[in-house]
């Protein structure tokens, strides 16, 4: 990964005529020109960045910035992975997405706590949560190509009382776990028409290995048995590598 800089200044992502979604608890304003979005087979990835100005709202200690945008960004990258071949140099690349995290609701985590245990003894589908337990994220993305916007949503999700997100005992906890639905409706907005085949990788051409696993393994047993999200432990990449620098990846 490139040097981070966690902060920068952005205009709105959404530069041209957006359609507003609402799809259960996500909220979501989007944009995309399909006859570009079908001409894009490589993609540049930018880490992810908070952005800043009067419509953002987080309060994240240095080490829970790293955590949330390391997360956004590896979710990006394994979805749009799946649709192109992401490269490591801007140059080689057809398009490039930028994206940034807008806002950031903690998670309450002595009442999530509290929720796990009443979850583990009343059955169904759905969690209860405890008033004051919930967390939420707000995040954006856009691709563009030569500085024109082919793609671009702006998404928000909000935990709910009653539903299926976990609690954590993570204050991050929602908004970790946020990060997999805002990466799946971003690379939506982004995928050409019709989809192509998904592209499989193995460990060693995988572009998004830096990241770590696809799946939180450990996480998923443990909310399995108690009802609690545990966020993924995700190593910190180099600080010039990029997604699809393994050599593998840069094949053609």
């Amino acid at each position: 990964m490139r040097g981070r800089a966690h902060q920068r200044r952005v205009e709105p992502v959404l530069d041209r005529p957006a359609q507003t979604r609402q799809a259960g608890r996500t909220t979501t304003r989007e944009y995309r020109d399909t006859t570009a979005l079908n001409q894009v087979k490589r993609v540049y990835l930018h880490p992810t960045r908070l952005a800043t100005g009067e419509t953002t709202r987080y309060i994240l200690k240095d080490n829970e910035k790293t955590l949330v945008l390391t997360e956004v960004e590896a979710q990006l990258c394994f979805e749009l992975a799946e649709r192109y071949e992401m490269v490591g140099d801007p140059a080689q690349s057809d398009a490039e997405v930028h994206s940034a995290v807008i806002w950031f609701e903690p998670t309450g985590t002595a009442g999530s706590g509290a929720a796990a245990v009443a979850n583990f003894f009343i059955p169904g589908p759905l969690g209860v949560r405890l008033p004051g337990t919930l967390g939420g994220l707000g995040a954006e993305a856009e691709m563009k190509v030569k500085e024109r916007q082919v793609a671009a949503i702006v998404w928000a999700r909000q935990a709910q009382a009653l539903g299926t997100d976990s609690p954590s005992l993570s204050r991050l906890g929602d908004a970790l776990q946020f990060a997999e639905p805002f990466g799946d409706d971003a690379a939506r907005v982004m995928s050409p028409e019709p989809l192509p085949a998904q592209r499989k990788y193995t460990t060693a051409t995988d572009p998004c290995a830096a990241y770590g696993g696809r799946i939180n393994e450990t996480g998923f047993i443990i909310d399995r048995v108690t009802g609690l999200y545990v966020p993924a432990t995700r190593p910190q990449k180099p600080s010039e590598k990029a997604p699809g620098d393994t050599p593998e990846a840069q094949q053609d």
